[in-house]
């Protein structure tokens, strides 16, 4: 069994609980981290890489200048959080080398910083996914929602009724430049696994409470919209931690 990877303590901002959608402004605008569990993380978003391409990156080829625009707009984020960065070539804080390619900008994503990402544009009266690097997926199957609006990507959760898929709508169409918004969810799971892909024909059974978990997952999901092309990015910090270590 391949040994956990998990953080020691959940942020101070994701211990309060907030009603759905729990949508708050992202005051200090930190949308990256870098957290004790990075070179575990990055090691496992690696071998996923390269052993289930497939199944962790997708990007239709008319969204290929909104994911560069998030690498360029990622990349200007890096020398404040440890990384060395010189024109396309990156050493990460767990001193990796890693080069910068244009033409592959969500997978160079994939090798600089933890956070997952989602590329949401507007196709009719929906925003619909158009690209991701998806390496910690909790319960869910990138290939079934690739190019599905928000509303299907978000079927069967029991929670995403019509009124809160209505609100959720309006609130990335409202999304302003500049002004990025946060969330995150709490997950209890007997599996410590990051990369936990499941079909929608499959749902995970949802918990009421921890019961017998071992494992406490939490999602940090900002969500902020590119200037050139207006697209909407949705990240996802995955945070893992036993039981003993939820404060």
């Amino acid at each position: 069994m391949n040994i956990p990877i998990l953080q020691t303590h959940l942020p101070s901002d994701m211990r309060t609980s907030r009603r759905l959608p729990g949508i708050q402004p992202l005051i200090d605008g930190d949308w990256l981290r870098v957290d004790e569990a990075y070179a575990g993380q990055m090691a496992e978003r690696g071998r996923l890489m390269v052993q289930h391409h497939d199944a962790v990156h997708w990007l239709d080829p008319e969204a290929l200048p909104a994911a560069q625009e998030l690498l360029e707009t990622t990349l200007a984020q890096l020398s404040d959080l440890g990384f060395e960065v010189e024109g396309d070539h990156v050493t990460t804080p767990d001193g990796r080398k890693v080069c910068v390619s244009h033409t592959m900008p969500l997978l160079s994503l994939g090798a600089l910083v933890q956070e997952d990402f989602c590329l949401l544009q507007k196709r009719g009266n929906e925003h619909v996914l158009t690209g991701a690097i998806l390496c910690f997926p909790a319960s869910w199957r990138l290939a079934e929602k690739v190019g599905r609006p928000l509303t299907a990507i978000h079927d069967p959760v029991p929670e995403y009724d019509g009124n809160l898929a209505a609100r959720v709508q309006r609130m990335f169409d409202g999304v302003k430049v500049g002004r990025p918004l946060w969330r995150f969810n709490q997950l209890w799971y007997d599996d410590p696994s990051l990369h936990q892909p499941r079909s929608v024909v499959s749902p995970r059974e949802i918990r009421e409470g921890p019961g017998e978990a071992q494992y406490y997952r939490s999602e940090r999901q900002c969500i902020f919209r590119l200037p050139e092309t207006q697209a909407v990015v949705f990240s996802i910090h995955t945070y893992v931690l036993d039981r003993a270590s939820v404060a």
